[in-house]
């Protein structure tokens, strides 16, 4: 695997964040009937991402260019604001992502699980400027590396939970997380502003 191979699955797992995914699961994890039904939940919602993410990378770039007439540096201004606010929220309020109590258990691998936690406006908006910069094959496996390794943080949420939880830092890690996040979306912001002015 390559440096930048590397780096971009890196740099993808981080935008995933794979510890919201650990403390939604954690909280619908109570109202399971058993751990298998859980791991069935992690795997259904990243096989859905993975091939979500997977369109975006092959397709992406087309639709937006040729369909919409939308060019790369807005989609991602626009992505970094809507991961901004999900950061923001995180640093702010110390969670990602506010689920309607009426939602059933089963539907949740998919919404918000899949989409929007796992692949959300800043991945999807990450995987096409990736493709486009690195080449679809290069996009394709550092979103199977990313997803993977996601997908296993997701299935060992007992461990991981129950250590934060014990520690009393989930809180924490949270909040540091969402600052991260809401860094990185900056920086999202700011590289597609600078590509943007570079074209007038």
């Amino acid at each position: 695997m390559t440096v930048e191979l590397l780096s971009n699955s890196l740099y993808l797992l981080i935008m995933i964040n794979p510890i919201s995914k650990v403390f939604i699961l954690s909280v619908i994890g109570k109202e399971a009937e058993s751990p298998a039904e859980m791991r069935k939940i992690s795997v259904h919602a990243s096989m859905v991402a993975f091939f979500i993410l997977i369109t975006a990378a092959v397709g992406g770039n087309f639709l937006l260019s040729k369909v919409f007439h939308v060019e790369i540096y807005s989609l991602q201004v626009a992505g970094g604001m809507v991961l901004f606010y999900n950061g923001f929220k995180a640093l702010t309020k110390g969670v990602f992502f506010e689920m309607d109590a009426n939602n059933r258990l089963s539907d949740l691998s998919i919404v918000p699980l899949a989409s929007p936690m796992i692949a959300g406006p800043a991945t999807i908006t990450l995987v096409i400027t990736l493709a486009s910069h690195w080449g679809t094959f290069h996009t394709v496996i550092a979103i199977l590396v990313a997803v993977g390794c996601n997908m296993l943080i997701m299935l060992t949420t007992d461990i991981i939970s129950g250590f934060l939880l014990r520690f009393n830092i989930m809180g924490a890690l949270i909040r540091i997380t969402g600052l991260l996040v809401a860094t990185i979306a900056v920086q999202m912001i700011m590289q597609g502003l600078a590509y943007w002015h570079s074209t007038l």
